[in-house]
């Protein structure tokens, strides 16, 4: 992560209770997980990583997840990580055995030049960027809001 300042709040703002994971060792590894994206179906729409599957935030519902084997390894995303890692202790404790956060979000995954798609999975630049005062942490992509 190149941003200081974006490494320090990230810093404050998780609990580190769900294993982190880079955008760089996801971008190596990408297919050896399920990609859950935990944001809103509004932003998922925008764009989203490449096979995410949508479970939502304040919408989740483990029966989302019905088809995902407790052993199958997990990483959940969402804009820097907070929701992602709050959805990523739920799947803890309903039994998943390897559940990752993306360190930094789909934020960060964008600003390390990874790619994202759009709903009917062609490459997109956008990004919903939650907020305005939440978007100051992506320095690439278009943001939408």
């Amino acid at each position: 992560m190149k941003n200081p300042s974006y490494r320090l709040l990230l810093k404050t703002m998780y609990k580190n209770t769900v294993p982190l994971i880079s955008a760089t060792d996801l971008e190596r590894k990408a297919d050896n997980f399920v990609l859950l994206d935990t944001r809103e179906k509004a932003e998922y729409k925008v764009s989203h990583l490449e096979n995410a599957q949508w479970v939502g935030y304040d919408t989740f519902d483990k029966k989302r997840l019905k088809d995902i084997p407790k052993d199958q390894p997990i990483v959940v995303y969402c804009s820097i990580g907070y929701r992602s890692e709050r959805i990523g202790e739920q799947l803890l404790k309903m039994g998943y055995e390897e559940v990752y956060n993306l360190n930094g979000g789909i934020f960060e995954w964008v600003n390390q030049d990874q790619e994202l798609v759009e709903s009917k999975d062609k490459a997109t630049d956008k990004v919903h960027a939650y907020s305005k005062s939440w978007g100051v942490w992506l320095d690439k992509g278009e943001k939408v809001y």
